[in-house]
């Protein structure tokens, strides 16, 4: 009985170690044979269906992207190369809104005009309006659309370059403790990019990607300064290339820098403060005063009327 048992396990120690040999050797064979096999029902399945995989995309995907691509192509054809020039640099000075390029930029703005200035004539169609009105609205409409992307690239401009105007004191401070601390110049705009947040912690990371690409930090960061078109952000920029040139020592660049843009940001402050009394103004005489001469002059027009 015990020499049953005792050949009883040896065998099962056997086909167990045969088994795991084998399966170390065929395994994944065998599990590529057997999502073959299945991708290939599910193939033969889908072609019995019918099945379409373009079908299955989204519109967007399927209609709206092709015909974008192809008038933007158009647009970009016949667009001379200057304005071309002049909207990339708007919308590196804008941050790259939604990673748009200038054919992107133009595309979306013919196209809201042209829907815009349908909608109008439409709506004044529906209206009854005359002809003449109906050609006013049409012009409204497509010198609305056209401005309307103008606007918005000259308002995401002015906030994102005041937020980095603002932002640049505290920036060159943390550069400044950085440096001194020991740490070279590309670690302390890496410090930066983690410590800081918003358009200026972009635009440093953007420098650091261009360094890491293969240009020098004269090129990087003339590249920084021309991008960003903050006028205290090239001077600082100019004033690092100078001193990188002529050996000085970046700490103490920096430390003058940082007094020099606090002192700068105090006098911005300072001059609309100076400015603010004279924008009340306006609303004061359209609003305020209006109402103080109803109530002063009211009961005594209502006694005179009465009087008479």
């Amino acid at each position: 009985m015990p020499l049953i048992i005792t050949a009883s396990l040896v065998f099962l120690a056997m086909f167990f170690l045969v088994f795991g040999v084998v399966r170390l050797l065929v395994g994944d064979q065998l599990v590529l044979r057997d999502r073959l096999q299945q991708m290939e029902i599910t193939m033969t399945q889908k072609n019995k269906l019918g099945f379409n995989e373009d079908l299955q995309e989204d519109f967007a995907v399927r209609i709206l992207n092709p015909l974008k691509s192809r008038f933007s192509t158009v647009i970009q054809k016949y667009t001379p190369v200057k304005q071309i020039s002049t909207i990339e640099r708007k919308l590196d000075y804008a941050g790259r809104p939604y990673n748009w390029n200038a054919s992107d930029y133009l595309t979306y703005q013919y196209l809201t005009t042209i829907a815009i200035g349908v909608f109008a004539i439409v709506i004044t169609w529906l209206s009854g309006a005359s002809v003449s009105n109906r050609i006013m609205a049409l012009l409204l409409g497509v010198i609305g659309g056209y401005l309307f992307f103008e606007l918005m690239v000259e308002s995401r401009i002015r906030t994102r370059q005041k937020e980095i105007e603002k932002a640049l004191p505290d920036v060159l401070d943390l550069m400044t403790v950085s440096i001194e601390a020991g740490l070279g110049f590309d670690a302390a705009m890496q410090r930066v990019v983690e410590k800081a947040q918003g358009a200026i912690a972009e635009e440093f990371n953007e420098t650091l990607q261009d360094i890491r690409m293969g240009k020098t930090r004269r090129e990087a960061l003339r590249d920084l300064g021309i991008r960003t078109g903050v006028v205290d952000l090239s001077r600082f920029v100019e004033s690092l290339i100078q001193a990188d040139q002529l050996g000085v020592s970046l700490g103490n660049v920096l430390r003058n820098q940082s007094d020099q843009m606090r002192i700068i940001r105090r006098q911005r402050v300072q001059e609309q403060a100076m400015k603010a009394p004279i924008k009340m103004l306006f609303p004061m005489l359209l609003f305020i005063f209006p109402c103080i001469f109803v109530i002063i002059l009211a009961p005594a027009i209502i006694q005179l009327m009465t009087a008479f």
